[in-house]
């Protein structure tokens, strides 16, 4: 028995191998967890049930899906089929790594058999050398290098099983405005491929990556996260693109890898500062104060008066996923203007984004507040507005994403308030002031630091 998780794919898997190996049929199954359902967003639900639904055509709808906690049900359905081992991609989170113990034990004399990972490197391989794990991320990136990785798994030969009662898949739920790109393995292929291919593609993403007014990155990051394809294969096929763009590709597949990393090592950092003197940073909670419910309501509907933050917002909001370089803004903006908890942040970005990964979303919301591993330090403070001006020098994503500021041309969309006709269409003024808050930020730091 396979018992897909976040490796919904049919290509370059080696625990598909592994089950395949003896010749005997193999049951495709899938668990609708509760304990992962239910927390997960309108984006992240919708695209799972695509991904699977594609991955069930593939397989000729021999997907087999059962709904409850999977430390009943795959023992029971390994039971039931009398299946000799239930194999698996061994995971790498928090909960994955207790939910799998807890399976293989009440499957008794029946293996959990975990073969390969989600990752190039699996987590807690790679150890500098005194034998802890790394803590900062270049020094890290010179091991993965040196490490390597294996290449693609070769196609597996399957017999998959069939007549076996399935569940079903849920309904979609209703994604309120959000529009999707494709789900499964056959369009994750087709995407990176076209990226590889297309010009300027691959060969421009280091001058474009940064823009995000125009498609300069892969956004493979829901492929990634739901394993519809593994980062070995996109690996394998940058060492055809030699050139910036395919470094810094690879830069961004080890950042990835580097967070899983961390979160391995310290489970706590899925929701608390990993560098703990930050946990006791003065922050504005608000369930305690009408005026930072005022404001953390404008970060996420997008209406903060900066125009860079509103933009990324309501990309969130209208396609489940934002543009790296925004994310960062949009985080700082947060943390050091509205003195807003990282978690509230890292909660909401989980919620609405289609590509919601718990090590990739913590620790990056952790490198923006200052607190994580590999921190930004806290007295860094993004402006927005200088910000907008020399990533979207144009103003074009702002005026994709706030209608409000379309009449606005070039440059002018970032700084509305030097407009004489900037707010004629109803877009908000600034909810603070940056530099009055940057100031208040640097403060609260220096707060920490008294003995």
């Amino acid at each position: 028995m396979l018992w897909f998780r976040r490796d919904l794919r049919l290509a370059d898997h080696p625990a598909l191998l592994a089950a395949a190996a003896g010749g005997d049929e193999v049951i495709a199954l899938f668990v609708l967890d509760p304990r992962l359902w239910d927390p997960a967003g309108p984006p992240r639900q919708a695209w799972l049930v695509r991904s699977l639904r594609a991955l069930d055509d593939a397989l000729g709808g021999r997907l087999v899906v059962r709904h409850g906690d999977p430390v009943d049900v795959v023992p029971d359905l390994a039971a039931q089929a009398d299946a000799a081992s239930v194999h698996v991609t061994a995971d790498a989170g928090p909960y994955g790594r207790q939910r799998d113990d807890a399976v293989a034990a009440k499957l008794g004399d029946r293996a959990l058999v975990r073969t390969g990972t989600p990752y190039a490197v699996g987590p807690g391989t790679i150890m500098n050398g005194s034998g802890t794990p790394y803590r900062v991320f270049t020094p890290f990136s010179k091991a993965w290098q040196r490490h390597g990785w294996p290449r693609p798994a070769p196609q597996a030969q399957v017999r998959w099983a069939s007549g076996i009662s399935s569940d079903g898949l849920p309904a979609e739920p209703d994604l309120d405005g959000v529009t999707l790109p494709e789900a499964g393995e056959a369009a994750a292929l087709h995407r990176w491929r076209a990226f590889l291919d297309s010009d300027p593609g691959v060969r421009g993403y280091a001058a474009r990556r940064n823009d995000p007014s125009v498609a300069g990155t892969s956004a493979m990051s829901a492929h990634l996260k739901y394993g519809e394809i593994h980062p070995r294969t996109m690996l394998a096929d940058l060492a055809d693109h030699p050139g910036p763009g395919a470094d810094g590709l690879r830069s961004e597949l080890c950042w990835r890898e580097f967070y899983a990393d961390v979160l391995w090592h310290t489970p706590s950092g899925a929701r608390s500062e990993l560098r703990t003197e930050f946990a006791g940073i003065r922050v504005d909670q608000p369930t305690a104060d009408p005026q930072a419910q005022l404001r953390w309501a404008a970060w996420q509907q997008g209406r903060t008066g900066y125009p860079l933050v509103d933009a990324g917002m309501r990309q969130l909001r209208a396609e489940g996923w934002m543009h790296n370089r925004v994310r960062m803004v949009v985080a700082s903006f947060l943390v050091k203007d509205l003195h807003l908890p990282w978690q509230l942040g890292a909660a909401d970005f989980m919620h609405w984004l289609r590509d919601g990964d718990l090590a990739s979303n913590s620790q990056g919301w952790q490198w923006t507040a200052g607190c994580g591993t590999d921190a930004a330090p806290y007295y860094r403070v993004f402006n927005p507005v200088t910000q907008g001006l020399r990533f979207d020098p144009d103003g074009a994503y702002v005026r994709r994403y706030v209608p409000e500021l379309a009449h606005l041309r070039g440059a002018a969309a970032h700084e509305p308030w030097d407009a004489d006709n900037g707010y004629a269409h109803g877009y908000p003024e600034r909810v603070v002031d940056h530099g009055v808050e940057r100031d208040q930020a640097l403060a609260r730091l220096a707060e920490l630091r008294q003995p």
